[in-house]
């Protein structure tokens, strides 16, 4: 594990860390406000009150103004924004993939915010957009690759170096990135050039390219989601194994006069009410907001308690085992988002290795659960039953069942099990009286393995007559299939 982040809790691919810094340590997952230097719509030394224990900033923008350069040279970093804990800093890649060039070089930039005290250093990368030629997407990652291989040799000290990861959207790429950045032991990970996909609603997208990234690295480095700054998706992010986001969106959108909530974002002018417990909002009705001669900054602080509160929820989801529940609630919040949410799960074996074997109760929150690592896990291990005898499979109790060498429980999605194992997790989940098609698929399915695995057994199943599926044929040709309301009627 690197030195300077230590991992305390996991859950999923989510995961409570302690990143180290020069300026202190930041407990993760977290958020970095976005702080312009030009233009604070709330003061860097007040950010803390909201939950932010380290912030971003771009220091090209430091860098080009020599009024603010100069206080950089003279006073650091920390000086020149009045914030005592850690800041990273962009190298000006945002406005390379803005505007199609910067007037600075990699060496440069890397030196300036060496000496002004950045905490997390970034190199100036090429931020690859999604949907370019893969020629492009691999030209321009070789000369990324080129020059965080300098940045390595560059940049020494106690101050973090950042490696970011590109590959447009190919996730071959981004795969191939993380893994040669893996051996270059960079101390932060950003997933680059990704906000065109989040703007866009892509989230199925978005997925595939954090989950490469994420198969190529080390499972115990940070990882930093660029430009990710809508709670709504966090849980998602974090389930993947991300770290760190960074967030503008709290100032730009109350720019704009919105309001953030982790359910989608609303215009204030359309707001009777204000759907939230934050002291803004507590203090606040809606329309006294919207006449508030200072509307825009007491939104953008609504917009950060917005933020950190979602962060607060996810932490403690991991702790409590519950970061995938959250998950599928918070997926459900938007289409995409739920398309996200699908996509997912199609990573649920590599994800399966990093869930934690033991946790809190499963809850079953909708036709995705069936997919879930916990689920995936049972498939696996059905071969560690070993049946032999008369063996009954039932629901709930029923007459006679004791008369059987073997009790097995039905409980979907997972199927069936042996009785003693029905309080351990993640046996003892909470699930659907009446299963839907997927959880009642993937159960039949494990049941249909399970008796094909121990044919020195006799199987019963006694089943629920809502159990419409073609899996139960199957299963009537190796095994007595006998409804519930048919089950030794007198």
């Amino acid at each position: 594990m690197s030195a300077i982040f230590e991992i305390l809790d996991k859950d999923a691919g989510g995961r409570i860390g302690k990143l180290k810094t020069p300026h202190g340590t930041v407990e993760t997952p977290t958020v970095m406000p976005v702080v312009n230097p030009n233009i604070q719509l709330i003061p860097p030394n007040e950010m803390k009150s909201f939950g932010a224990e380290i912030l971003i900033t771009n220091s090209y923008i430091i860098y080009r103004k020599e009024e603010l350069r100069s206080v950089a040279l003279e006073k650091g970093l920390h000086g020149l924004l009045g914030f005592d804990g850690p800041i990273m800093t962009d190298s000006g890649s945002f406005q390379l993939s803005v505007y199609g060039s910067v007037e600075v070089t990699n060496e440069e930039i890397l030196g300036f915010q060496q000496k002004i005290g950045s905490d997390i250093i970034v190199p100036l990368d090429i931020p690859t957009p999604p949907d370019v030629h893969y020629r492009r997407a691999e030209e321009e990652l070789a000369v990324t690759a080129e020059r965080l291989e300098a940045a390595r040799k560059f940049i020494t000290g106690e101050q973090l170096l950042a490696g970011p990861v590109q590959g447009s959207t190919y996730p071959e790429l981004r795969e191939k990135a993380a893994s040669h950045l893996r051996d270059l032991n960079f101390d932060v990970y950003p997933l680059g050039a990704v906000v065109p996909l989040m703007e866009s609603y892509r989230y199925a997208e978005l997925v595939d390219v954090i989950a490469a990234a994420k198969k190529g690295l080390s499972p115990t480095s940070p990882v930093h989601l660029f430009g990710a700054g809508h709670p709504m998706m966090f849980a998602l992010a974090v389930a993947l194994g991300c770290d760190l986001f960074d967030s503008a969106a709290y100032a730009i959108y109350a720019k704009d006069g919105r309001y953030i909530t982790v359910n989608g974002t609303y215009h204030i002018e359309k707001l009777n009410y204000l759907p939230c417990p934050c002291p803004i909002c507590s203090k606040y009705t809606a329309d006294e907001l919207k006449k508030a001669k200072n509307k825009e900054e007491l939104l953008a602080r609504h917009n950060l308690y917005a933020t950190f509160a979602e962060i607060r929820l996810i932490k403690q989801s991991i702790r409590d085992g519950k970061l995938l529940e959250l998950v599928e609630q918070r997926c459900r919040a938007h289409p995409k988002l739920l398309d996200g949410l699908k996509k997912l799960y199609t990573h649920s074996a590599w994800l399966e290795q990093l869930d934690p074997a033991t946790k809190s109760t499963y809850f079953y929150c909708g036709p995705e659960s069936a997919s879930r690592p916990e689920v995936l896990r049972f498939g696996k291990r059905l071969e560690r039953f070993s049946l032999e005898g008369s063996a009954i499979i039932r629901t709930t109790p029923v007459k006679g069942e004791r008369s059987y060498d073997q009790l097995l429980i039905f409980k979907a999605p997972f199927g069936a099990f042996p009785a003693e194992m029905e309080e351990v997790y993640p046996f003892n989940a909470e699930v659907s009286k009446f299963p839907d098609y997927e959880a009642l698929s993937t159960a039949l399915s494990n049941t249909l393995k399970l008796i094909e695995l121990n044919p020195k057994a006799k199987f019963t199943f006694v089943c629920e007559r809502e159990f419409e599926h073609p899996l139960l044929e199957k299963i009537k040709e190796k095994a007595e299939l006998v409804y519930r309301d048919a089950w030794k009627k007198e």
